[in-house]
């Protein structure tokens, strides 16, 4: 009998490489965007600003912004040891798509990836000139020097799906991944850092599960991406295999703006199996970065139908203007 043996979650991001000298980098995009979601409502660079007066001098500095990378490195290393001792056998990843697979012409709510292949390769240098600023320098971080295949798990997938669709989840379903954005190839970034950070490019077979966080209309609810988790729990118990079953979440927390009390409640009410406060966060409060929290959320829900805790390794807030913007770094793992 298959059997859940580790569930964990893990922030991404480009601030975790990008020597934080050149945060400023990110900044530049900060200051043309006009969704820099904080507290329900999306503003723009200077009202956030203005609101946030008198700004994060002390979480500026170079040498506080180096200790928060070198914490947050610290804990990436620590789930990685976790997952290793874990010996997992295959891994379900929760992750989003940020225009890198799915464009506006087709963007699905709900996609299950169960190719044999998961192709995570890095941009050529005219892709990464189209990226916004910062984001090249921190490719390393989710992709490989080269062109990488990682195996993926076609049978469990297909199981995975038909289990889905009988809990009344209508799934989008991939077998290969689509040509997607012009300035990325393959996997999105969300699975490629699982894939480089967590399992230091050797996972075993995978299925990378992808939640539209991101883009209205169509965002899951918070308490739809709970419900998943539950019907993934169901899926695995109906699976004939016996394999050890790592459950992942890519994302969050806050972000593009650091919300330190929006984290605490998330982390809080995750530490309390609390889904019925997980559950009451809505849409509007976790628009754009901020709905990577949701990634977390069939974790969480899945380790409290098993009956394992949460133990979370480190919450490191990465502060890169005076308005705040930035984002929550969490690392969390169940056992």
């Amino acid at each position: 009998m298959a059997e859940i043996v580790l569930g964990l979650c893990t922030s991404h991001g480009p601030m975790l490489h990008i020597p934080p000298e050149h945060w400023e980098q990110r900044v530049i995009s900060d200051k043309k965007s006009s969704e820099l979601c904080y507290q329900g409502r999306n503003y723009g660079y200077e009202e956030l600003l203005r609101l946030r007066s008198p700004g994060f001098e002390a979480q500026l500095s170079l040498p506080f912004q180096q200790e928060m990378q070198l914490r947050a490195h610290r804990a990436i290393e620590k789930l990685a040891a976790h997952f290793k001792a874990a010996r997992v056998d295959l891994a379900i990843i929760f992750g989003n798509d940020q225009r890198e697979l799915f464009l506006e012409s087709n963007n699905p709510s709900l996609a299950v990836y169960y190719g044999s292949e998961i192709l995570n390769a890095p941009a050529s240098k005219e892709q990464q000139a189209m990226q916004p600023p910062g984001i090249a320098m921190a490719e390393h971080g989710h992709c490989p020097p080269e062109p990488t295949i990682y195996p993926g798990a076609p049978s469990f997938g297909e199981h995975l799906v038909r289990s889905m669709m009988e809990e009344e989840f209508d799934v989008a379903t991939m077998t290969n991944l689509p040509q997607g954005s012009a300035w990325r190839n393959g996997i999105p970034h969300a699975f490629g850092f699982v894939y480089r950070q967590i399992m230091r490019d050797r996972p075993p077979p995978s299925i990378p599960i992808i939640q539209n966080v991101f883009f209205p209309p169509n965002q899951p609810t918070s308490a739809r991406s709970l419900k998943l988790g539950h019907a993934v729990v169901r899926a695995i118990k109906s699976w004939s295999g016996n394999e050890r079953i790592a459950l992942i979440g890519s994302g969050g927390l806050s972000h593009f703006v650091v919300d330190e009390s929006l984290d605490s409640t998330v982390i809080g009410a995750m530490r309390d199996k609390d889904e019925t406060r997980l559950a009451a966060l809505a849409v509007n409060e976790l628009q754009s970065g901020c709905g990577e929290i949701k990634n977390w959320f069939p974790v969480a829900a899945a380790m409290n139908d098993i009956g394992m805790s949460l133990e979370m390794i480190d919450y490191v807030p990465f502060y890169r203007s005076n308005a705040g913007t930035g984002s929550g770094m969490g690392f969390a793992v169940w056992q």
